[in-house]
C-alpha cells in the first residue's frame, strides 16, 4: 500500500458496501451475458455444466440429440433465474437459498460390486474358456486401480482415468514388472516414453469387459431399479483404424505369398498349424470371409446341400452347450460354398471327416471349441506368414475377412447380400433376420455373389493336384518346429 492510504471498508458482519458494488457489477455482466444466451439459444455459454449434470446424474447424451439441447436451454434457464435471484438479494430483498438436490446413492441403494457382477455374468452366460480369461483379466485390472466399487458408483471419471492408465502399460515386462499391479505399470510406462504400449485394440479389448459386465449387472438387477444409472463406459473407447484391428485386406502379391509357402505347395503340416486347418482355414477364408472363431466351430454335419439356396453351404450357427459362440446374433448365417473350394478338395475332405469321425464330430477336431487350439493357431498363423515374407504386422488372419468383403464390393454385390454372406450387424429392418430367414430372404442370389469373387492375379493352380479325399496331400508331412 501507498503512505497515506487506507483499508478497504470492512463490515463488522456480512459484506461491506464496497463489496456489494464490485458483486453487483459482476453480477450485472455475467446476468447480461446469460441473459443473451438464452435469449439466442445458445447453449455453448453453459456446456460445462451441461457434463457436470451429466456427470453427476451418470447420464450418457449425444451433444447432437434433442434431449442435450432441451437440458441445455433448462439449464440457461435456470442460471439466468439464479444470477437474478442474487442481485436480488444484493439489492435487499429475502431471497431463500434453494435446498440442495441429492445425487448420488445412499447405503441402500448401492446394489452389488463389479467382481460380484462378474460372478453373475459368468453363471448366466458360460463364456468360452478365451472370454472368461479375458473378463476375468479386465475386471481384475479395473478393481486394482479403483477397489472393488458397485457398480452403481462408477462414473465417467473412473472409466477415462481406466482406459488412460491401460494406455500407458508396456507390451514388454521384465522382473519386477511382470507382477506390478496396473497402476505401478503405468507408472513405470509414463516415465519410459520410448517402450512400446499396448495396441488402442488391447487398451478396448480390456475396456469393453469391464463395459459388458458393467451393463450386464444394469440389466439383471445388481444395480437397483430405482437408481439412475447409465453405462459410463459409452463413447469411451479409442479410435481404431481397420488396420489396427487387424483388418488391413491382404494385397495380391501378399495373397500369392501366403498360398506359395511349404503348407499350400508341398503340404507341410507344421505342429502349430493343428492339422488340416493349416491349409483350410486360410483358403475357407479367402473364399467365406468366416471369422477364425466361427471356422473352428464348424461341424461336419454343417457343410451340407441346402436346398433354399439351391447349393452346398455352410451353416455358422452357435451352440452355447458346445463351447461354439459367435460374435453377434446377425453372424447366423449360410454361406455358398466357392467353386474353387470344391475343386480344391473341401468336400472329398468333409466327406472323410464324416466317414471317419461321423456327421456329428468337429471339422477340425485339434481347434474345437472347448480347447485352446484356435488361440494358438492364430499365433502361429502371425508367425508363419512373418517368417515367410508379410512383415507389415497390420495383416493377421483377421485381413482375410476385409481382403473377401473388398472382393465382393468389387463384384458389384449388394450391400445387403454382402451383410448377409459376412454377418454384420446391420440396422435396418432386415438387420435381424436369421440364417434360415437370410437364405429365404436371397436364396440363389447368395450362391451368384459367392460364385463372382474373384481374386485378380492369384494364381492357386497348384492347390487342385495334392489333395486325397481325405484332405491330406500325398506328399504332406508333419513337422515338430512351428
Amino acid at each position: 500500500m501507498d503512505p497515506g492510504e487506507t483499508w478497504p471498508e470492512r463490515a463488522a458482519f456480512g459484506l461491506s458496501s464496497s463489496q456489494i458494488a464490485d458483486a453487483n457489477a459482476t453480477i450485472s455482466a455475467v446476468l447480461q451475458e446469460a441473459e443473451t444466451a438464452l435469449a439466442q439459444g445458445n447453449i455453448a455459454h453453459i456446456v460445462f455444466q451441461i457434463e457436470q449434470v451429466l456427470e453427476a446424474f451418470q447420464i450418457n447424451l449425444d451433444e447432437k440429440c434433442a434431449a442435450y439441447r432441451e437440458l441445455g436451454l433448462a439449464l440457461l434457464r435456470a442460471e439466468v433465474r439464479a444470477i437474478r435471484a442474487i442481485q436480488q438479494r444484493h439489492a435487499g430483498e429475502p431471497i431463500d437459498t434453494p435446498a440442495l438436490p441429492f445425487v448420488g446413492t445412499t447405503p441402500s441403494t448401492t446394489g452389488g460390486t463389479l467382481t460380484a457382477a462378474l460372478e453373475g455374468w459368468k453363471r448366466q452366460r458360460e463364456p468360452s474358456p478365451g472370454t472368461l480369461v479375458e473378463y476375468n483379466r479386465a475386471v481384475r485390472l479395473f478393481v486394482e486401480l479403483h477397489g472393488d466399487m458397485p457398480v452403481v458408483q462408477i462414473r465417467k471419471t473412473h472409466a477415462r482415468e481406466f482406459r488412460e492408465t491401460l494406455q500407458a502399460v508396456p507390451i514388454k515386462r521384465r522382473g519386477a514388472l511382470l507382477k506390478a499391479p496396473l497402476a505401478d505399470l503405468a507408472r513405470w510406462g509414463r516415465e519410459h516414453t520410448e517402450a512400446r504400449k499396448i495396441s488402442a485394440n488391447t487398451v478396448n479389448k480390456l475396456f469393453g469387459g469391464v463395459q459388458t459386465v458393467a451393463v450386464w449387472a444394469r440389466t439383471n438387477g445388481i444395480i437397483p431399479e430405482e437408481v439412475q444409472w447409465a453405462d459410463p463406459f459409452s463413447k469411451m473407447r479409442l479410435d481404431e483404424s481397420e488396420a489396427i484391428r487387424g483388418g488391413a485386406p491382404f494385397e495380391p502379391t501378399e495373397l500369392q505369398v501366403i498360398f506359395g509357402t511349404p503348407v499350400f505347395t508341398v503340404n507341410d503340416q507344421p505342429k502349430g498349424g493343428r492339422g488340416e486347418a493349416a491349409f483350410w482355414f486360410p483358403l475357407l477364408a479367402l473364399f467365406t470371409g468366416a471369422r477364425l472363431g466361427e471356422l473352428a466351430g464348424l461341424r461336419v454335419s454343417d457343410v451340407a446341400h441346402n436346398q433354399i439356396i439351391g447349393t452346398t453351404a455352410i451353416y455358422i450357427g452357435a451352440d452355447a452347450k458346445a463351447g461354439k459362440r459367435l460374435k453377434t446374433e446377425q453372424s447366423e448365417r449360410f454361406v455358398p460354398l466357392h467353386p474353387q473350394l470344391i475343386e480344391f478338395g473341401f468336400l472329398k475332405y468333409v466327406a472323410g471327416q464324416a466317414k471317419a469321425r461321423g456327421d456329428k464330430a468337429w471339422l477340425f477336431p485339434q481347434v474345437a471349441p472347448g480347447t485352446t487350439g484356435a488361440a494358438a493357431w492364430s499365433k502361429w498363423f502371425g508367425r508363419y506368414i512373418r517368417e515367410h515374407g508379410i512383415t507389415d504386422t497390420k495383416k493377421v488372419f483377421h485381413s482375410f475377412r476385409h481382403t473377401y468383403i473388398d472382393a465382393l464390393r468389387l463384384a458389384d454385390v449388394s450391400m445387403e447380400v454382402n451383410i448377409a454372406l459376412v454377418g454384420h450387424t446391420d440396422d435396418s429392418v432386415h438387420g435381424n433376420y436369421g440364417a434360415k430367414d437370410k437364405a429365404l430372404r436371397f436364396r440363389h442370389r447368395l450362391a451368384e455373389a459367392v460364385a463372382s469373387v474373384t481374386y485378380t492375379g492369384l494364381d492357386l493352380s497348384h492347390l487342385t493336384s495334392h489333395r486325397t479325399p481325405q484332405g491330406r496331400g500325398r506328399l504332406g508331412h508333419r513337422r515338430q518346429e512351428g
